[in-house]
């Protein structure tokens, strides 16, 4: 387990992004999402992280179902404020957000520090929780001038209270990230799909200063939403199709991967969990299957040869990556 910064928060380094369990892309019934819940506890993953955004708070409904059967001190959760779900007619579906899942309600971007009290007690009573470990600011791109006025200090708040561990910010991006890091006292990021095999633009400042400011990061994504997980042209790449530019670069990895006995997956979760800012990483299986094959990549041994190669055939710039 990593501490998250002063804080007391312990994350394991192999986490559980709990997004599949909303309905990410397809459905799932509630047995499935429990046994993959249970694999990850299985497998020792004692970090899971959701937020109200994965398919409309059903991703906490079925996150919390599954803990229910663990002893709550053992393990930690993440969940995200930000976005408030106010209730809607249910006709149609989530689809264009990314979730196979009824329009039963609609979400309603508020920074606000009585929307993110709100929030927050909707996830607890969603989660059937009384606490939750950490809370991040998540995804506030459009809407930093609230964020930082009052998001922000209204998560202060909430951890001087005693309400939540540790808090931060979750975002697909690293640069409003690393002004959280320099400008605040978070005691985690959360960086999701930018620092991968495909690309490493939190490379350049979040990671080094996080590392500096000793503010542990948690990366998402690490698979790009499934190209570096199976790069196929049905593939996704941050959330849409991927490109023929991309796909052939991750085949091209691949290739390289299976020339050094190993997988493109295994690659990935190593790539991005040997940076020394990065506390956890969190994948996104949807299976028990998928669990175990997580686990199995995360422990697999990559050869230094590996990284050699993908830096001389150009396909890794020379500075990133475990040595």
């Amino acid at each position: 387990m990593t501490r998250l910064g002063r804080s007391g928060v312990e994350v394991t380094p192999l986490g559980f992004g709990a997004a599949t369990l909303g309905n990410l892309y397809r459905p799932m019934d509630d047995e499935q999402a429990h046994d993959t819940v249970r694999a990850a506890w299985q497998r020792g993953i004692r970090y899971f992280d959701t937020a109200p955004h994965y398919g409309l708070g059903l991703s906490e409904r079925r996150l919390g179902a599954a803990l229910r059967a663990y002893d709550r001190a053992h393990y930690t959760v993440s969940t995200k404020v930000g976005r408030r779900l106010d209730p809607a007619d249910g006709t149609g579906d989530d689809l264009a957000n990314g979730f196979a899942v009824p329009a039963t309600h609609r979400r309603v971007w508020d920074f606000s520090a009585d929307g993110i009290r709100r929030t927050l007690e909707a996830s607890l009573d969603r989660l059937g929780l009384d606490r939750v470990d950490i809370v991040y600011l998540h995804d506030p791109d459009d809407h930093a001038e609230q964020a930082f006025r009052e998001g922000y200090p209204a998560l202060e708040k909430l951890r001087a209270e005693g309400v939540v561990g540790a808090i931060g910010a979750g975002m697909n991006q690293a640069a409003m990230l690393t002004r959280f890091v320099r400008d605040t006292d978070v005691d985690a990021v959360l960086c999701a799909g930018r620092y991968t095999l495909l690309d490493q633009s939190a490379g350049t400042e979040l990671l080094p200063t996080a590392a500096e400011r000793g503010v542990p990061v948690v990366l998402g994504g690490v698979f790009n939403s499934g190209l570096l997980a199976d790069p196929t042209p049905e593939s996704t790449y941050n959330y849409s199709r991927t490109t023929q530019e991309l796909l052939v670069r991750a085949l091209r990895m691949k290739a390289v991967a299976e020339r050094h006995g190993i997988t493109l997956r295994a690659a990935a979760l190593a790539f991005a969990s040997a940076h020394p800012a990065v506390a956890s990483v969190l994948p996104g299986p949807r299976s028990a299957a998928e669990v175990h094959d997580c686990a199995d990549q995360f422990a697999s041994e990559v050869p230094p040869e590996f990284w050699q190669e993908l830096r001389e055939s150009g396909l890794l710039p020379r500075k990133e990556g475990p040595s």
